[in-house]
């Protein structure tokens, strides 16, 4: 979660469509400030998250399901898992939400939304990674 536009924006609307839709911020672990946690560690790769301020306008009416956290190592092993088995080239970012999925599915805490179907938002491209260590 960087700013959480795209997330609010995209919660508010899906649950106008069906109010039984959970939703969940992703944030990066050790910089979770709307879970609450605050920042304990700003060295992180997910470059645009973990920057949310928890006193941001939109985001004070906002219901949450839970809070989820990936760390940057997790992050960057979906990013290149994402396009070595799935052909889909993203960023950190979009790694980390797709780790926040799984772990819905069948994460840790016995995949709460096992069966169910997950939408998550692949926010980047890989392109601008290609200098960084993401695909090395």
């Amino acid at each position: 979660m960087g700013s959480g536009g795209t997330l609010v924006g995209t919660s508010k609307y899906l649950r106008a469509q069906n109010p039984n839709i959970k939703c969940y911020p992703i944030e990066r672990e050790g910089a979770a400030v709307i879970a609450g946690v605050g920042v304990t560690r700003s060295d992180h790769p997910i470059q645009g998250g973990g920057y949310a301020m928890d006193d941001l306008t939109f985001l004070r009416d906002m219901k949450w399901d839970g809070f989820l956290q990936i760390d940057g190592e997790r992050a960057r092993q979906t990013s290149r898992d994402l396009a070595c088995y799935e052909g889909i080239f993203a960023g950190f970012s979009a790694g980390a939400n797709v780790a926040g999925a799984i772990d819905l599915l069948k994460g840790p805490h016995k995949g709460p939304h096992k069966g169910q179907t997950i939408a998550v938002i692949i926010c980047d491209s890989g392109l601008k990674y290609l200098s960084t260590d993401l695909f090395v």
